[in-house]
Parts: C-alpha cells; structure tokens; sequence
C-alpha cells in the first residue's frame, strides 16, 4: 500500500481536474444505473401490461411513482421510455468523454512532470552516479518505466474508482430490491477476489522483472549505436544479434508469464460470477413465479447482479496494471531517492576571480573500494603550466576531475585562493574552469550552437573569433551552412581533428581562467595533432593550464610537469630537470622517443 500511495503522489498536484473526473464518474456511474433500470418499465408494463411489484419498502416519493408509471397506458410509457433512452445516452456519453478526457489529461501530465524530474534529478547527480548505471538503463526508466505510471494514472485510476462506483450503485440496487438474496450473492465474492490479489502479488513480481530485461534491452541498443564503429570494424554483427536475441527472448518469456495470469483472471472470475449467477437466478426465479414481485423487477436484480461480474473483471485488470506501475514505480524513486554526492553548500559563496592559487592537500580519493590518489599535496600558481603525466591507470584524469568537483575526494581538500571549493558555489567553481577532453562530445546540432554551447547569448562575431583561434574557422566556412551545418549524432559528419577544434574553440569562448586539457590530442593524426596543437598554445597564454599527456613531447614546455605512478607523485620538475634524472619520466621518454625513430 506505501508503495502504492508514492505512485499516486504523483498525481497530487492535479487533485482539481480529479475531483472533476470523478464528479463526471458519479454521473456517467448513475447514467448506468437509471438505463439499466429500464428494464423495470418495458418488462412489466410495456410488454406485458402488468403492474410493477417492488418487495422492498420504498419511500413515499418512489410508491407515488411506481403508481405514476403503473396508471401510463403502455404505448404513452413506450413513446416515454424511447425519449428518455436517447436523453441517458446522450447524457452517460457526455459524462463517460469527460471523465476519459480528464483522467487521460492528468495522465499525460503525470507522465510529462516524472519525465522532468527524473531528467532533472539525472543533471543534478555527480558522476560516480552514472559510472555505476547503464545507460540504457537510466533511458529505460525515463522512457519504459513512465508508460507504467501514465496506464496507472490514466487508465487503473479511472477504472479503480468508476468501476467501483458502479459496484456501490449495483450493489445499494439489488440490496434495495431483495436483502436477503443481496446477501447471500455477496457472500461469494470472496471466491472472485482471492485469485485477483493472488495472481496480483505475482504480476508484481514479474513485472519488476520485465521492466530490468527491457532495461537490459534499451542497454544492448544504446551500447551497440555507440559503438557501432568497433562492432563492424571486428565483425561482430553476429555476436551482437546473438546477445540481443536471447535478451529479446528472456524478455519475451517474462512478458507471456505476465500476460498468461492477466488473462487468465478474466474468464474465472467471469466464471466464479457466473456460478454465483445461476444460483441467484434459480432463487429469484422461484420468488418470481409466488408473485412476490414482478418479472421487471427480478430482471433489475439479475441485471444489477451480473452488472457487478464486469466491474470485477475490470478490478483484475486494474490490479493487474496497478501492480505493474508500482514495480515501475520503486525503480523510478530509486533514481529519484538517490542522494547525490557532490553537494551544494547551504551558504555557498561565488567565486568571481581566479587570482592567486589552487592548493591541492593531501588527496585521497579511490573507486569501490580501491585507492587511485593516494595522499596529493600540490600548490599551482596562477598563470602555471602544469603537465600531468604517468602510466595508464594512475589517477591523472581523477585528479584533474577533482577541481570542477565532478568527484569530491574522500580525503583531504581543494583550496582556491585559500578557499575550500566545497564551500564556492558549483556554478560559479565551474564558470571559471574549461575542459577539453580525449574524447570530444558534440551534439547534434548546429556548429554554431556547440561552439556557443557555454554561451549561448554570444554573439556570431565572438564565435568567429574563437574558431578563428582554434584553427576552425578556414574548414567551418567550407562547408556546405558554414557556421549552421548540423553536425550529426556526437559531430560524426566531421573529422577528428575537426571536432577537436570545435571542442576548443567551446573552451575558449567560455574564456575560462583554468583550463583542463585532458589528452587533447591523443587520438589524432600527426597533421590533426599539429594543427590541434598550435590552436591550444595559442589559447593557453595567460590562463592556468592542466595538461595531461601520454605524448611526453607536447608539454617539453610546461612550468611544471608532474609524474604519478601508484596514486602518488613519484616527480616533478621542468622537463629538462626531469630528463636528467635517472627516474620513471627519463624512462618514460626514451621509450617514445624510441618508439617514433
């Protein structure tokens, strides 16, 4: 029930439009009742000419109406009853639209604000958040998991709640007609209810399960697109359909498991009302023939009996869609529960200007578990040239994520200008600082609107200027838009020395005082490289600078290069001062050098 109740929260703000959509149900609900009670009129009146005989006590009001009807000639009552039909449908349809309409609406905005919100909560968690998820799996909760919720809201909430107002109409009409026999046919729904709540206990169950294949699903497609490249390049069409495949399959088991006890609720609590039916209907029938009432009124009673067996076939199917959107629910507040660990500071100050240094002391900082920096001190002054260089794997991308506070380490602190940056506002830590990264990230949109992707009030001139500098201008203006070109899915259309200049002509317009180049230029060709490497000494002038390289030759200029090796720095120095010592950067450099001769 608690995780029932946090599904229907998400309707909480639209409790207006509710109340209108059931105001609507109460009468669309009532329409039912009065068409249905038709029956009363046209059996014992109009067919066959006989008065109508109740067996309850009824209310004056009502007596004096039965005697009304009772004194219509039956071709008047005919002529009546035929404009009274077409006034209750045109009325129940009315009332019937707009209870749809207005639950589809709450639906749909239901849907519309979890979409937001997860997509809010998803820019707001730090990256440890997404290292440890699928991607698929995040786009299968915002996309899969939120139709659970819109099918709950839109259509279990309307069901729930008109369906059983039509169990309460029916159920007050044939305790009003005959109590006695009322109670007795109540007393077998329970036979209809157990296997509703039993199978529902394991639609749930499944459902969950078949939400996590789907996810598996969305996963294998994301992770297939993005690397569709590799995947031709080694062949492996086949194994990737083969994995596919048998996620495909599991899915598809999971789903006709839940399908199969779905359906099979229908025909038995059909065939549970059924039973129930005939028993009343052998009594009643009886009951009929004594002349203890009339045939109109034993066939409202029938009527309102069975007219209770399609409500409770409707329940099953809510429970069922119910127990399905709950499932999606948990896993939709998982994301939304997750704290994030990179926290904003209640009282967090601006950092307007960059002026004096980055202090970093003792850092320590690991992944599950395993340490990666291990105890760092290190102060850089303003307008510093810092190399960061190391084996594979020894912390120096980690290390320069600290600064913009993509991780917060887990030990020791950040200090810029002598203040914690945990205490600076994100916002303001990271106007300040520019990254340009291995892998270069474009969007599929316009080159114009990545390079101002930072600044998206610049103006064309300031973007021109910043491709100017970043060598990009001469290729932009040759393409077939210039400046508008759409670049593609991830700026595909483009080389990668190409998109390593839009990438850094996007650092630059955001005219950062710390820069982070993390291996700018690891994956280009040597003329790319070239072209890539006078656009970033051009851009490194007067800003602080954090250069991480496994070419050793490009940062020969840096005021300072770092070595790690283990999480630790082993060396630092100017490059020549590192050269003459026999240690690991020696090493390092020899063995590139000797590589390229």
């Amino acid at each position: 029930m608690r995780d029932y109740l946090k599904l229907v929260r998400f309707a909480k703000p639209y409790l207006g439009l509710f109340f209108l959509a059931v105001v609507a149900m109460m009468f669309s609900a009532l329409f039912d009742g009065l068409s249905l009670s038709m029956i009363v009129p046209l059996a014992d009146k109009v067919l066959s000419n006989k008065r109508i005989i109740i067996l309850a006590k009824v209310p004056d009001f009502l007596n004096r109406f039965l005697e009304f009807l009772n004194n219509i000639p039956p071709l008047t009552l005919l002529n009546y009853m035929g404009l009274g039909i077409i006034l209750l449908f045109l009325l129940k349809g009315l009332f019937g639209f707009l209870q749809s309409y207005l639950m589809s609406d709450i639906g749909q905005r239901v849907v519309r604000d979890i979409r937001l919100k997860l997509y809010t909560k998803l820019q707001s968690l730090s990256l440890d958040y997404f290292i440890k998820r699928r991607g698929g799996e995040l786009i299968s909760r915002i996309t899969n998991d939120v139709g659970f919720i819109q099918n709950a809201i839109s259509y279990g909430t309307t069901d729930l709640i008109y369906q059983g107002l039509q169990i309460i109409l029916f159920t007050f009409l044939i305790f009003f007609i005959h109590p006695r026999l009322a109670l007795i046919s109540l007393i077998l729904l329970p036979l209809i209810s157990f296997p509703i709540v039993k199978v529902g206990r394991i639609l749930r169950k499944l459902s969950r399960r078949a939400q996590e294949r789907m996810a598996d699903i969305n996963s294998l497609i994301y992770e297939t697109i993005l690397g569709i490249r590799i995947v031709k390049a080694f062949n492996m069409e086949d194994y990737e359909i083969n994995k596919f495949t048998q996620a495909n399959y599991d899915s598809y088991k999971i789903a006709m498991k839940s399908i199969k006890r779905t359906l099979l609720l229908s025909p038995l609590t059909e065939f549970l009302g059924a039973l129930a039916g005939v028993f009343v209907f052998l009594w009643g029938g009886r009951e009929v023939i004594a002349g203890k009432f009339s045939f109109g009124v034993f066939g409202l009673f029938l009527g309102s009996l069975l007219s209770l067996i399609r409500p409770f076939k409707k329940l099953s199917a809510v429970h069922s869609l119910n127990q399905q959107a709950v499932a999606a629910s948990i896993r939709i507040y998982e994301v939304l529960d997750t704290p994030s660990t990179v926290k904003e500071a209640p009282l967090a100050i601006e950092l307007k200007e960059f002026k004096e240094s980055i202090v970093f002391e003792d850092i320590w900082f690991g992944y599950n578990g395993q340490e990666v920096l291990k105890g760092i001190s290190l102060k850089v002054k303003k307008g510093s040239i810092i190399a960061i260089v190391g084996p594979s794997g020894v912390g120096k991308t980690t290390l320069v994520d600290l600064i913009p506070r993509f991780y917060d380490p887990q030990k020791g602190r950040i200090l810029i200008d002598g203040q914690d940056i945990k205490q600076i506002s994100l916002k303001s830590l990271r106007r300040h600082i520019g990254v340009v990264t291995q892998e270069t990230v474009l969007f599929n949109d316009t080159i114009k609107a990545n390079i101002a992707y930072g600044r998206p009030d610049a103006s064309e001139k300031e973007i021109e200027e910043v491709a100017k500098q970043a060598y990009a201008d001469e290729f932009i203006k040759k393409l077939p838009l210039g400046y508008n070109t759409i670049i593609g899915d991830r700026g595909l259309q483009l080389s990668g020395g190409e998109r390593q200049r839009i990438a850094i002509a996007r650092a630059l317009l955001k005219n950062p005082s710390i820069l982070i180049l993390d291996e700018a230029t690891s994956q280009l060709d040597s003329e790319s490289e070239r072209i890539v490497q006078y656009a970033i000494d051009k851009i490194i002038h007067g800003r602080t600078v954090f250069i991480i390289a496994h070419r050793l030759s490009t940062v020969k200029n840096a005021h300072r290069i770092i070595v790690l090796d283990k999480g630790r720095i082993i060396e630092e120095g100017t490059h020549s001062e590192l050269i003459s010592k026999e240690g690991l950067y020696r090493r390092l450099y020899q063995m590139q050098e000797l590589s390229l001769s």
